[in-house]
């Protein structure tokens, strides 16, 4: 195994890299691809070591939705590795009586990410459960906070089921995680512990809920743009929102506005504004809700959206459209109004299988130990509403519509771009800023990720659950943009309106993954201002 004081901020290889957060979790990747593993075996073994070397940014207890790309099927597909809310209705009534709590066990979804990992190695992987969680617990075993020996003690229960269980690979690693959620026969005693821990807590969540619980693997939303085709998870995530901003820019000169120029960030800005609009107004959990992404990516939507954006002035407004009626604004809809923590992980292997996640779970309390489990809870309730009949309004057993948004991208059918953002409301920016860099610029991910970015606060927060909607609005006209942008475009960004900001700091925290079609190899790179790392594997 390589060793991690040699792992840096980017990589190039023609055999295998990854890029995430914790350098010892992308060590953990690369380990996993060393002894023959392919891109979801080291993803997953990197998912379960970053809920180690990065927690407080994800956790067991919290959530990763995936995108994979399988090249002996050519296709990708997505992998919903969020949990729902309490199948109670009596929770649900609280919640609507009571509003979701912060900093509480009750703002806590169903634990995904044990599911996700072993659906993934299920369906697309080659390696034991075992075997991925190895180096996790070789990180337990050192580590020294008091949940480290628990969850490690967790995850050899699931080791020990997976051992003592005839059958295939594919049954075995099930029966790993059938332990952790306590059906199908196995095993109940971590889910028995699990439930102890919520009730003790005052959570809602019960041995019901963790035994319901499956990873929906889907169709991604896809959209074209200037020859490449954009994949991005449903409208359970903010995803779809970068495909309506692609499409609006479609008509724009971007490169000949120059990059990074005021026409340039102007126009983007715009775009995302409207974009977003949309997302806080139709979004939520597909199993839930007549989501009209078809209609909301058509041309005759984005033909009559795309007027709206004047190049001479910043919006100020919340401009969601009716795409029902087809028309460029919502009448009951346009208002003028008065983050938390997540980490990445990308990968590709020889065979040029390509995955993006983007684990999380916002756990940054002490008090949060998980019990005798080790398994900390996250908050993504709280991306969920007490609004009734808002669209992502809290329901029994419902997906909450999250900020997490993994990104690939192929040209000719063929992977060429994988790409994971930490940062809340940020992430589908910054990913906007990296694919813009790479499809209008050349930019590869070395420069790609270290270019001054830019952002805006104009929308609601997708943490604050509050029912009106219009005071979770976070800053009108507000662009947040890196100080090392030229003053003469930040004044004139100022002019047309913009309430800008200087930042000194990253704007999100990106990774970003290319491949050279050409020639195959693999480029992959971090921001290392936001302690980013990758590395790769070296040619024999």
């Amino acid at each position: 195994m390589q060793n991690s004081k040699n792992i840096g901020w980017k990589a190039t290889s023609k055999i295998g890299v990854v890029a995430a957060g914790g350098m010892k979790a992308v060590e953990a990747g690369i380990q996993i691809l060393e002894a023959g593993g392919n891109a979801a075996d080291a993803a997953a073994a990197t998912i379960l070591a970053l809920n180690v070397t990065d927690h407080g940014e994800c956790s067991i207890g919290g959530e990763v939705p995936l995108l994979i790309y399988d090249a002996e099927k050519k296709e990708v597909k997505s992998l919903s590795g969020q949990g729902r809310a309490p199948m109670s209705q009596d929770a649900i009534d609280w919640y609507m009586e009571n509003g979701i709590p912060n900093r509480d066990i009750k703002m806590a979804p169903v634990p995904s990410v044990v599911d996700l990992c072993t659906t993934t190695l299920k369906r697309y992987g080659t390696k034991t459960f075992e075997e991925i969680v190895s180096p996790t617990l070789a990180l337990l075993d050192t580590g020294e906070r008091e949940w480290h020996p628990k969850l490690a003690m967790t995850l050899r229960r699931m080791v020990d089921e997976e051992q003592n269980t005839s059958g295939s690979r594919k049954q075995k690693v099930q029966a790993a995680s059938d332990r952790f959620y306590g059906r199908n026969g196995a095993n109940s005693d971590i889910a028995d512990e699990l439930e102890s821990f919520y009730i003790e807590k005052g959570g809602f969540l019960r041995r019901n809920d963790l035994a319901s619980h499956v990873t929906l693997v889907e169709q991604p939303v896809t959209v074209d743009y200037k020859g490449y085709t954009v994949y991005k998870c449903g409208p359970w995530t903010q995803g779809p929102y970068l495909c309506q901003a692609l499409r609006l820019l479609e008509g724009f000169d971007l490169k000949g506005m120059g990059h990074l120029s005021a026409d340039y960030v102007h126009v983007v800005t715009e775009a995302l504004k409207l974009a977003m609009a949309d997302r806080d107004e139709y979004y939520a959990d597909p199993d839930f809700v007549d989501v009209p992404i078809s209609r909301l990516l058509s041309d005759a939507y984005t033909e009559i959206r795309r007027p709206l954006i004047d190049m001479e002035k910043a919006s100020h407004e919340a401009r969601p459209g009716d795409v029902e009626n087809m028309i460029p604004l919502k009448t009951d809809g346009v208002f003028r109004p008065g983050i938390g923590g997540t980490t990445t992980c990308v990968v590709a292997d020889r065979w040029g299988n390509v995955v993006s996640a983007t684990p999380s779970a916002n756990v940054h309390f002490e008090d949060n130990l998980g019990g005798s489990t080790g398994v900390s809870y996250g908050n993504r309730l709280r991306s969920l509403n007490t609004t009734p009949g808002h669209p992502n309004c809290i329901e029994a057993g419902k997906r909450p519509r999250i900020t997490l948004t993994p990104t690939l991208v192929l040209k000719d059918d063929t992977p060429i771009l994988a790409i994971s953002v930490a940062g809340g409301d940020l992430q589908d920016q910054t990913t906007l800023n990296l694919l813009l860099n790479f499809i209008e610029f050349d930019l590869l991910p070395e420069t790609a990720v270290r270019t001054p970015r830019f952002a805006t606060a104009h929308h609601q927060d997708s943490f604050d659950p509050h029912p009106n909607r219009e005071q979770t609005f976070k800053e009108a006209g507000s662009l947040t943009i890196n100080d090392s942008m030229k003053t003469g475009v930040r004044d004139e960004l100022s002019s047309r309106g913009h309430k800008v900001r200087a930042q000194a700091g990253p704007v999100a925290v990106p990774v970003m993954l290319y491949v050279d079609q050409d020639s195959g190899t693999y480029y992959a790179a971090g921001d290392p201002a936001a302690g980013r790392h990758a590395d790769g594997l070296e040619e024999s």
